[in-house]
Formats: structure tokens, sequence, C-alpha cells
């Protein structure tokens, strides 16, 4: 089965992934390592009247962050149909769909907030660490992930992108504020998030795509806590991997998505 792009992006909603598979060296050698059909994976967010976002973590900078407002590298929230198109075009990669069922609420869409507050900015790992990262993570798990600086590096940050709109929604009385703070940089409520999230969040010194949809997707309650963020890569995402989701949640078969040229 296949659709356009433009259907593709009116089917998805939060918590849906969009995965990669490419041809050039990097590609290959993501997909040998991991023993892997694919090299990337990015998750949907799609919120109030926003336009549908990509949640993912890339070593380029093309195209500006939504929560900063700025061209950077690493984890990064964009326009999802920008997105997909400079994996597409610029890349060289095919692109599907697999959605979330049953889609995410409302306790989920303000646990990818939080999430966001958290991750965005963190930088992409080197080859070298992205290679070590993926071996050491399947390894026995020797200790539970201390809370690290993550959250005090990420208190500075002024996130003056689109999402800052939709932190304030309660000023707009259409929903409560993902967190109470005065400074937006912080994560002032995290309730929702269970103690190996945030645990897990705070110690990415860099992340990798894998790795931010599985800390988010933990966030939102759909995956079991004690794993490290490091077990998980693109393959995990893929269908040909069993990956149990909790509370009845499963991931829908690829949809190939017929992504138009420049």
């Amino acid at each position: 089965m296949s659709i356009s792009l433009d259907e593709a992006v009116e089917l998805t909603r939060t918590g849906d992934l969009w995965v990669f598979r490419g041809r050039s060296v990097p590609d290959r050698a993501i997909q040998l390592t991991t023993n892997s059909p694919v090299n990337h994976v990015g998750m949907a967010v799609v919120l109030d009247d926003m336009p549908p976002l990509m949640w993912h973590a890339e070593l380029g900078r093309s195209l500006p962050d939504m929560w900063t407002g700025t061209h950077q590298r690493g984890v990064q929230l964009h326009d999802l149909r920008d997105a997909v198109c400079v994996w597409a075009n610029r890349y060289g990669q095919r692109g599907w769909l697999r959605q979330l069922e049953p889609p995410a609420d409302t306790a989920m869409e303000e646990a990818v907030l939080r999430t966001v507050a958290r991750l965005d900015g963190t930088p992409f790992p080197s080859t070298a660490q992205l290679a070590w990262r993926w071996a050491r993570g399947r390894l026995p798990h020797p200790r539970r992930l201390s809370l690290g600086g993550l959250l005090g590096r990420t208190g500075d940050r002024n996130q003056i992108g689109i999402l800052s709109r939709i932190i304030d929604r309660g000023e707009t009385g259409s929903r409560g504020r993902a967190g109470e703070t005065g400074d937006r940089g912080e994560t002032g409520d995290t309730s929702g998030i269970g103690d190996s999230s945030r645990e897990n969040a705070a110690a990415l010194e860099t992340a990798y795509c894998a790795e931010v949809v599985a800390v988010t997707y933990e966030a939102m309650g759909l995956l079991p806590e004690g794993r490290r963020p490091n077990w998980y890569d693109p393959g995990r995402f893929w269908s040909g991997d069993d990956l149990a989701l909790r509370g009845g949640a499963h991931l829908g078969a690829e949809i190939e998505v017929r992504i138009p040229p420049r």
C-alpha cells in the first residue's frame, strides 16, 4: 500500500512514526551495524491548530527548529512535510508511515511537550559514539541512570519557537500549561512521567533518532521503563521487530509514502 505525501500528512497524528531507508554509505553502515532495514525514525507531533511536526534527531540543520526558531544540529522539531521532503530529496531516502493505535490522548500530548522541552537541542553523537552506544545498549543494565545535567542545561534555553504558543495554552483557556514555572526553559510539572523516563531524558548528553523516539514513547507511557535509551535503534520501530507497547497500544503496518521530487 502506498499513499501520497499530502495524504500521509493529513492522516498523521501525534505518536505516529515515520521511518526512512537510504542507500548512502552512512545509511548502509547504520543498517548493517544495527541489523535493521531502516536507518532513521522520527515521531509526529500534531497539536491544536499547529501544522504537523516531526520530532527527531539528525546531523543536518537545513530546516529551522520549531521550538527555538533557529537552525541547529541534533534533536529538533521540524515542519513534518518539509522534513520528509528533505529526507527524500536531499538525503535520498524512502519513507513509511506507521500509525499509533489508539491515538495519543491529552496526557500523552502533554508528556510529549515536556520531553521536547528537555531534549530539544541535545547534540547528535559522533559516528564512533553512535556505534559504541548502540553496542553498549545490548549489555546487561548495571545500574539505573542518575538524574543528570540536562534539566539545568535546558533551563536557560530561550524557547521562542512556534510551540511556545502551545505551552501557554492555559492563558487562552484551551488547556493547562505543561509546566507552571516562571521560565519556560524549566520543566515544571512532571507528574505524568515516570522516574525512569525523567532519568533517561536527563542522562542524554547526546541523542540519536531512536533514543529520542524511545524516551518520548516512554514518557507517553507506551514503552516499559527500565531499558536504557541506547537499547533502541531505528529497526526497533520497524514491523519486523516485535516491539511490545503498553496499555493495549500498537503500531500499524508500514504505509509507503510517495514523496514528490523538488
